[in-house]
Parts: C-alpha cells; structure tokens; sequence
C-alpha cells in the first residue's frame, strides 16, 4: 500500500513536471502570427493614458538582427521614476486609407517626433490592422527633462504600446492579460528595441537564453525567479554627465556589429553573463553582480571603440566619475557599482540600505561631473500602469 502511495505521487510530480514542460514550451514557441489581430469590433472613439518607464540594461544588447531581432539576450531593471506619460484619444474616420494622427509634446505639436510615429505605426499595422479606421491624438511628456540625456525611446514606445493595445482589448474583450502584455511588448520592440522591456516587471529579460524557458526573441518576459532581498527596492542614482546629442545614433551602432571583429566573441559573453547574472539575482551575491554589471557596461563601450568606424560616446566626466566610484567601494566596503547606456551618463547602482551614505558621496564627490550638477533619484519599478 505503501510503495503505491509513493507510486502515485511520482507520478502526479511527472505529470505536473511534464504539464509544466508543456506550458513553458508553448509560451517559447510563440510566432509573429500569433500577434496578428484578426477579431475586433468597432468603438466609435475613446481615450486612455498608461505611464511607461525607462530601464537600464545590466545585461547589454548591442547588434540587431532583421525586424528588430536583438543579437543576443539582455536583462534590465526596471526603472520607477523617470518615466513618460502619454494619452491616446481615438476617433472612427470616415476612410481608412491612411494614418491619422497628430502629435503633441507637453501639450504642443511635435511636427519633428512625427515621422517617428509614422514608422512606427507601419510596422505595427500587420498586427493592428484596425490602426487606420481611427484618428489619434498622441498627448506625451516625461517626467524627466527633456534632452536630459536620458534615453525615451523605450519608455515612449512602451506608453504607446501600452495605449494600443487597450484599444485593442477594447475591440476585444476576450483577449487575455497574458496576451495584452506580451503583445504590448512585441509592439514596443518594433517601435525601440529595448521598450520591450518597460512594459512590465522589475526585472526583465529579453532575447531567447537556454537558462529561461519563456524567453524570447519577440517580446520581454518578467525574470522568472524569486527576486534576492538584497536587490529589493534597489536603488538607481542617474547622473548626467552630457545632456547633448550623441554623435552617433543607437540605430548606426547597432548596426557597425554586423561586421565587428569581435561580435561573435561578444554575443557569447552575453549568453554566459546571462546566465552568470540569473544566479547572482537569485543568491543576493552583490560581489559577483558588480562584477559582471561593470564588465558589461565596459564592454558594450569597447564595442564602439573597436568598430569600423570606430567611435566613443563616454565623455572625460565618465572616466572621472567611474575612478571615483571605484576609489569610494575599496575604501568603504560598500556596495556601489556603475554601469553605462550608450552615452555619457553614469547609473550607479547600490542597495536600498547603503542609500543615505551613498546618496552623501553623490553630492559631496561626483555632482561635480555633471553637467549643471544635475542627476535623477530612481528606484526598481514594476512596468508601466494605466492612469
């Protein structure tokens, strides 16, 4: 009696083990065909506004394949408070021939952010054919200054996303929340690359990794495991070293890996951070995270730097900042890191119970080296939130 017991309990673990496969399997196998709307009502018009934040990468993807396809995984935090805020307002139009729609920043018209939108939406409308039956008005701000070099392509495509898909639901209902979110960041991609992973989750991977079942190419997925208290409420301390236009464009630096020496030594070092950095967020081992953080950021500058044409994007400020940070951990002890986007500016990285003394070598050490002393306070976030 006893041995059946046990006989059927392994078996009720198989097939939960084997349901679980199944289900992870599908999720993987998703196709762009799965995103195309071919169900919908008709709204005579209506409006929404969503909230999306931006994220920094501590996994960096650098190099692009065809339709927006990243050339290797990446994984980010996501951020709280520097975020844009955009409301969308639709109406049915008489013909459905066109695009329609205007644009306004803080309330204003935005001829130049146009276009844009317009490539935007040219992208999408395979999979949201219902896009030119309505007029739109794109109301959008930030709740960062604008042109202070933090970058709003990921959490502006991600509102956007954010407002098209809850016209979509509205057109059907029986869409699931699963689907409206992983939609919503397929969106996002094919609007910016990294605003995939400003939809939803404090820290989210995007780019199909061995190690995580759900992963994929097509959309961000929330890091499947339980998150280390010590990455709770971590915190992230912006600083803006050069609020100018970069010299060169993401877009043109994506694009210089196609024949980089090192691209494919590259996107294997990716893969092994990954899965590096999947451990360090489960164990809380915060020597190891600032180990492969700063490598990565290090190492997605080298890859400009070794490109043809080559090209560097940090500014003197960034060294300065980057010896003094270093300089202040072997010092203390503390566990504060940096890790760069692709520009000038510093993130520094460092746990919510080492704020205050962090916070204070901040001011007294490195506001120096931004640009009219400006920086931004944020915090790990949970995605985008309908207003």
């Amino acid at each position: 009696m006893h041995d059946k017991k046990i006989l059927v309990k392994c078996t009720t673990d198989l097939q939960t083990i084997f349901k679980k496969s199944i289900f992870a399997k599908k999720l993987v196998m998703v196709s762009e065909k799965d995103f195309i709307s071919t169900d919908f009502a008709s709204i005579e018009k209506g409006s929404f506004q969503w909230s999306s934040p931006s994220n920094i990468a501590l996994v960096k993807y650098w190099g692009k394949k065809e339709n927006q396809i990243p050339a290797n995984p990446s994984i980010s935090f996501t951020l709280n408070n520097c975020k844009t805020i955009t409301k969308l307002d639709f109406s049915k139009k008489e013909t459905n021939d066109t695009f329609s729609f205007d644009l306004l920043f803080e309330g204003k018209p935005k001829e130049d952010f146009k276009p844009k939108i317009q490539k935007f939406f040219e992208r999408i409308e395979k999979y949201c054919p219902y896009l030119k039956q309505y007029h739109f008005t794109i109301d959008t701000e930030n709740t960062f200054p604008h042109s202070s070099g933090i970058a709003s392509s990921a959490s502006g495509m991600a509102a956007l996303s954010m407002n098209i898909m809850s016209l979509e639901k509205a057109l059907n209902p029986t869409i699931t929340d699963d689907f409206f979110y992983q939609k919503a960041s397929f969106l996002a991609r094919l609007g910016s690359g990294s605003a995939c992973r400003s939809i939803k989750g404090n820290v989210v991977v995007w780019g199909k990794h061995d190690e995580i079942l759900t992963s994929s190419d097509l959309f961000g997925v929330e890091f499947p495991s339980q998150l280390h208290e010590n990455f709770h409420n971590y915190q992230d301390t912006i600083l803006l070293v050069d609020k100018g236009e970069k010299q060169v464009s993401s877009t043109v630096g994506h694009d210089l890996m196609h024949n980089h020496p090192y691209a494919s030594t590259r996107f294997e070092q990716a893969h092994t951070n990954l899965s590096a950095l999947k451990k360090v967020l489960e164990n809380g081992n915060l020597d190891e995270f600032i180990k492969i953080v700063e490598s990565e950021a290090l190492t997605l500058h080298a890859m400009m730097m070794t490109s043809m044409p080559y090209f560097i994007l940090m500014k003197p400020n960034t060294l300065e900042i980057i010896n003094k940070i270093w300089k202040f951990r072997n010092q203390t002890n503390i566990p504060i890191c940096f890790t760069l986007d692709a520009g000038a500016n510093v993130h520094v990285l460092y746990p919510e119970n080492v704020s205050e003394t962090v916070l204070q070598f901040i001011q007294d050490e490195l506001v120096g080296y931004c640009q009219n002393g400006n920086y931004i306070c944020d915090i790990i976030g949970n995605g985008s939130q309908l207003m």
